[in-house]
């Protein structure tokens, strides 16, 4: 039972970066905040931590170009950035385990297949600069698009694999973490538009730009910091009583009366909470149709960035490979050297059935395709496993299942009484990223803000 009671103009659920952007904004104003965390630290799916002696990016790390509001504050907190290794060759691994080095954003395939997957990469950029990342649902082609999934779309339009498979990447294991028959053409060309084109998405050069000096979770420390006890931790939120006055979160040890309410967590979490009343039919409808995907981010360390003496920039892709993307991940001035690799959708499931030294074996063997057998050998290893984590529950982050978007996304952010959302499950611009959480939080502040005036 709770045993202590307070009273804020604003209650806020979730200190990740749209929940701790919000709480500032409204302190600024002159609002009373208190952030109730239901984990024991700050910044949800941030999260940096050290492991055998090496700092490791467990969580969101990059920051592109586009992400205007991720850089804003990265600048106003004073933090530094450096920019990812990218010098040499980059690593493709082709359907019968060839492997070629390549430079440039275009895989070394056939010509036919290359033509193809330009032509393919022209016509999805045109579409995508159609979208509203805001108003995706508003596009006259919606619901045709809505009711088509990204993989029988990309099949109508070439009958070349290799180009389906390397088209089918940007935004299926590499962004949205799923099987691309699983969600649609729509809700594909609504993660482009958030980037601001599909070319984007291919472009790694942009799409996973810089980093910051010392990891990208002080974002949400430094706010976290500015609000002090008004953070509070190990605090998740067990109902929430709710009427146009006003609600009171239940959590742990402690009760909060406020005006206001912000949920700034992944809507796949709403169901942890009991609201009293329920949320309405449309959220309880609209909620059973979004669901996280799932990658497992390796980190692999080494003794020194090894690739980089094979002229390597630590650059590599290959649909066919478990690890489907790896890059140099090594941290600001550290003579040790470090790489990421990513396992998305059924093959992350399919390894999670393996006792941890078999899933680790694979990995590194599929590594080693890529960077030679020196991958197998890394002084520390590491798998971030998000899926197991309580308050995530999947990564990198959730979207609707095949024609929902058209049918619910219209609703997603709507406010419910005196409950405001703020999520980057929920951003049109930087959508899944950083950068949406706190376009999301700053949102959510500017509500309530105008509401209470």
């Amino acid at each position: 039972m709770s045993n202590t009671e307070i009273i804020r103009d604003v209650v806020v659920i979730g200190a990740g970066a749209a929940g701790l952007t919000a709480a500032n904004d409204l302190r600024t104003a002159g609002l009373s905040v208190a952030v109730l965390e239901a984990r024991d630290r700050v910044g949800g799916r941030l999260w940096t931590d050290t492991i055998e002696g090496a700092m490791l990016e467990i969580g969101g790390q990059w920051i592109s170009p586009d992400q205007q509001a991720l850089i804003d504050t990265v600048a106003e907190l004073g933090l530094s950035t450096f920019s990812r290794y990218r010098e040499g060759d980059s690593v493709y691994v082709g359907p019968d385990g060839t492997v070629t080095r390549f430079t440039g954003d275009v895989f070394p395939v056939a010509p036919a297949t290359a033509a193809e997957i330009e032509r393919i990469t022209a016509d999805l950029d045109a579409m995508v600069a159609e979208i509203d990342p805001d108003r995706p649902w508003a596009h006259p082609k919606a619901a045709e698009w809505d009711t088509i999934s990204w993989d029988g779309w990309l099949r109508s339009q070439t009958d070349d694999d290799e180009a389906v498979r390397n088209l089918a990447f940007a935004t299926g294991s590499a962004m949205l973490t799923k099987p691309t028959h699983a969600f649609s053409l729509l809700q594909s060309l609504l993660m482009a538009a958030s980037a601001g084109s599909y070319s984007h998405l291919v472009d790694a050069d942009f799409i996973l730009d810089k980093r910051v000096v010392g990891g990208l979770q002080q974002v949400p420390l430094l706010l976290a910091e500015r609000l002090g006890e008004d953070v509070l931790l190990d605090q998740p939120v067990r109902s929430l009583t709710w009427d146009q006055d006003g609600v009171v979160a239940e959590a742990a040890s402690v009760t909060v009366r406020a005006r206001r309410a912000i949920l700034a967590l992944a809507p796949v979490l709403y169901p942890r909470i009991s609201f009293v009343p329920p949320l309405p039919r449309l959220q309880q409808q609209m909620h059973q149709h979004i669901s996280m995907g799932f990658v497992i981010k390796v980190h692999a360390v080494y003794d020194r960035p090894f690739w980089r003496e094979q002229g390597l920039s630590g650059t590599a892709f290959s649909p066919y490979e478990l690890s489907h993307e790896a890059y140099d991940n090594t941290n600001h001035g550290d003579e040790r050297g470090t790489l990421v690799g990513f396992v998305s959708d059924r093959n992350a499931d399919d390894l999670f059935r393996l006792d941890a030294a078999e899933r680790k074996e694979r990995i590194l063997e599929s590594l080693s395709h890529y960077y030679g057998p020196e991958a197998k050998s890394p002084i520390v290893y590491y798998e971030s496993d998000w899926g197991s984590e309580e308050w995530t529950r999947g990564a990198y982050a959730a979207s609707f299942d095949l024609g929902g978007l058209h049918r619910y996304g219209a609703d997603l952010r709507t406010t419910i009484g005196p409950i405001h959302l703020a999520c980057s499950d929920m951003a049109g611009a930087g959508y899944q990223h950083v950068d949406g959480a706190i376009r999301m939080g700053h949102r959510a502040a500017s509500e309530i803000l105008e509401e209470l005036r």
